[in-house]
């Protein structure tokens, strides 16, 4: 039974990249136009393009996105959104689920990808982890994106989790941001995009995405001194969700 999948799933992956690329080319021309219009309005544009993409790709490929809200889902707050990181996947499903307008905080390397490179440059806040002086550009850049009522994405972890573990150890700087704009934290928890394409190589399968919204975690009136209280706060709450519900 597996050498007569083996050939199915390898005309599925062919599939999935060939509607990936197809429709991704389709909107690098109205994205390119968006770009114009500068990092914030150009970039809220760029979102909605890229929000159809995605809407697309994921029925097309079997993929079902599932949400379940723990908190108000009319709030329109800015957030710092939390997200667990396991895929490749999160940023795909990012563009579609997360409220618009938003910036993911991204690794500068994935600038270099031909077609999608591109898209992810007028996207995404880049970060050099490797240059402390680009590091503190992207935080300058971050906040000054809360300051115009969008919200950032961070994956706390830093990198993709491939371990066995619900979550990595948390870095501070999504925290360090969060308590300098006085920026609430969303937590957001994505359940199944491990499963769909596991980090340690590219084997997309089709089925289920969860999507849970945890209740935001308020940081008004806190100092840098309350980073590592934090910081531990908010890895126990993502923690202990995906344990009761993996």
């Amino acid at each position: 039974m597996k050498l007569l999948l083996k050939p199915l799933h390898l005309v599925y992956m062919i599939y999935a990249a060939i509607v990936f690329l197809v429709i991704m080319f389709l909107i690098i021309p109205p994205i390119f136009l968006a770009s114009f219009l500068g990092r914030i309005k150009g970039g809220n544009i760029i979102f909605y393009f890229l929000r159809f993409w995605s809407h697309t790709w994921f029925p097309a490929v079997g993929i079902r996105v599932k949400r379940i809200y723990k908190h108000d889902r009319k709030d329109k707050t800015p957030y710092l959104y939390v997200v667990n990181h396991r895929s490749y996947l999160d940023a795909a499903l990012a563009v579609q689920v997360m409220r618009l307008p938003f910036r993911p905080l991204g690794k500068i390397e994935m600038k270099r990808i031909p077609a999608f490179g591109y898209i992810y440059r007028q996207a995404v806040v880049m970060v050099d982890r490797s240059d402390a002086k680009a590091r503190a550009r992207s935080v300058r850049e971050m906040i000054s994106v809360i300051k115009h009522g969008v919200s950032i994405l961070i994956f706390p972890e830093g990198t993709t989790n491939e371990t066995e573990a619900p979550l990595q150890p948390f870095h501070n700087g999504a925290f360090r941001i969060a308590i300098e704009t006085q920026t609430p934290i969303q937590p957001v928890l994505y359940l199944d995009n491990g499963k769909r394409l596991h980090a340690k190589g590219f084997n997309l399968t089709p089925g289920r995405c969860r999507v849970v919204y945890l209740p935001p975690v308020p940081v008004a009136g806190l100092t840098m001194d309350d980073l590592p209280a934090l910081k531990k706060q908010v890895f126990d709450i993502m923690e202990r969700e995906l344990k009761a519900t993996v």
